[in-house]
């Protein structure tokens, strides 16, 4: 088997909420699907997420109790970005649209420079690039 692509789907309880959100961070709504729609994705690049509203799979729950608590019940995905001056442009675009950041840019022991960016829903996305040297 060989795999040609693989497109992550979140469930999201507004789809078009999702699409607002994602958009604050440069995607852009790459389609959807229904009348209202309950279906889409966003694309960055070659990059794309799956939509779905009220189904395929779970959301997230409270807030971290703590800085670095992992247990939202949401899905957890890496973005990966070219450099860690875009990590940190990230985090200031974030900051500035409102978007919850559960962890600031921080260099980690593995070789990436990482913050966290939380979904409404409680999906947390991970915005990492490698450290050079």
């Amino acid at each position: 088997m060989k795999v040609e692509r693989l497109i992550p789907i979140l469930n999201v309880s507004d789809i078009v909420e999702s699409f607002a959100w994602f958009k604050k961070l440069g995607w852009k709504k790459g389609w959807d699907w229904g009348e209202p729609p309950t279906f889409g994705g966003v694309c960055n690049g070659e990059c794309e997420i799956f939509l779905c509203q009220d189904g395929q799979g779970s959301r997230g729950g409270p807030m971290p109790r703590h800085v670095g608590d992992d247990d939202t019940g949401g899905v957890w995905m890496s973005w990966f970005l070219s450099s860690p001056a875009e990590v940190d442009a990230t985090h200031k675009l974030a900051l500035e649209q409102g978007i919850t950041v559960t962890w600031p840019p921080t260099d980690e022991p593995w070789g990436v420079r990482e913050c966290h960016l939380r979904h409404p829903d409680g999906h947390t996305f991970r915005v990492g690039a490698g450290i050079e040297g």
